[in-house]
């Protein structure tokens, strides 16, 4: 865990999945809000409220962004799945993790948010047939994405920030 900015390194994968990566990614999206919970719960609002490197976000606004960007990426399934090759809008991450429900929203709450959500999210990522998983939506800035290469690079996403959360407690020695 030498780069605290990717603890985990970057998410590297050819833009075509097979069907046991997708697989095992869904588990790993399936999985990340138990596992988030069982590393934060017991945090008091110190440790929360710890940076997990110099300029990066709290761990507070970790649990957060998760809910946040897992939402957007539900839509943005959502929107490739019933439109062809849709762009979608991306959002301004950082200024989302300084609006006043990141630090008022209790974490507790958005661990409940998340687990929901990946529920959801789950049951229709497992739905998926070869065919909708082949389906793309565009990006502004990076271009063409396909759902299975999606799939993979959020679950790389959970795994990332809990990196970040699991780096921090280790390192503060908590």
């Amino acid at each position: 865990m030498s780069d605290l900015r990717y603890p985990i390194g970057k998410f590297l994968h050819d833009p075509v999945a097979n069907l046991e990566e997708v697989a095992a990614w869904i588990d790993q999206i399936d999985a990340l809000p138990g596992d988030l919970r069982a590393v934060v719960t017991g945090l008091r609002d110190d440790q929360l409220d710890t940076r997990y490197r110099p300029e990066g976000w709290t761990l507070r606004q970790v649990i957060h962004h998760l809910g946040d960007s897992h939402m957007n990426s539900i839509v943005r399934f959502k929107l490739a799945l019933t439109e062809e090759n849709p762009t979608i809008r991306p959002y301004d991450e950082k200024g989302w993790a300084e609006q006043a429900d990141y630090r008022a929203f209790p974490p507790a709450h958005g661990l409940d948010f998340l687990q929901l959500l990946h529920e959801r999210w789950a049951i229709l990522l497992r739905s998926l047939s070869p065919a909708d998983l082949a389906r793309t939506y565009v990006h502004p800035v990076s271009g063409i994405k396909r759902l299975d290469w999606t799939v993979g690079m959020y679950a790389w996403h959970g795994r990332h920030h809990l990196a970040h959360i699991l780096g921090t407690i280790e390192r503060e020695g908590w």
